[in-house]
């Protein structure tokens, strides 16, 4: 079994409590708009995408999508993806290339949990971590990975974004 932390779109800001939230977590994943390139050292984030927002240099060192097999599932991270079953064309791309079995992303600030029947993909979304965009809420995921499942997930509601 696997233990993954699931952030996005940071903008720069790190609420302290992540940390302890993810003190469990074999592995944490930040799925862009990172803000600032601190924020994936101090969480020692082990996979990371770039957002819309992030710099030259956050794009430089971090690719736009990344696929990864663990536990026996195929993972797309990316960024922009659209909504399921209606993914922007880059993803659709993806998706008949690499044959995802679950998509994380961020973007829209919209903690996000859907089975896409039509494509027989996962796909989820944590919700905004930082505290610019429209989202009331900051929220970070964390999701357990065993044996060619999703066998647990945990929306955590970190506080208002105005805190």
């Amino acid at each position: 079994m696997t233990v993954i932390g699931l952030i996005a779109d940071t903008h720069g800001f790190l609420d302290p409590s992540i940390a302890e939230h993810f003190k469990d977590c074999d592995q944490i994943w930040h799925l862009g708009d990172v803000g600032h390139e601190s924020i994936l050292d101090k969480l020692k984030i082990d996979r990371a995408v770039y957002g819309n927002i992030d710099s030259k240099e956050i794009q430089w060192k971090l690719p736009e999508n990344e696929i990864i097999e663990l536990e026996g599932l195929r993972f797309l991270l990316t960024h922009i993806a659209g909504k399921p079953p209606r993914y922007n064309k880059r993803v659709r791309t993806l998706i008949e290339e690499f044959k995802p079995d679950v998509i994380i992303c961020g973007h829209s600030h919209q903690e996000t949990v859907k089975k896409d029947r039509e494509n027989r993909i996962v796909f989820l979304n944590p919700g905004a971590a930082g505290k610019q965009g429209f989202h009331k809420y900051r929220h970070i995921m964390k999701i357990e990975v065993e044996n060619k499942k999703i066998t647990n997930l945990e929306l955590i509601k970190l506080g208002k974004k105005s805190v």
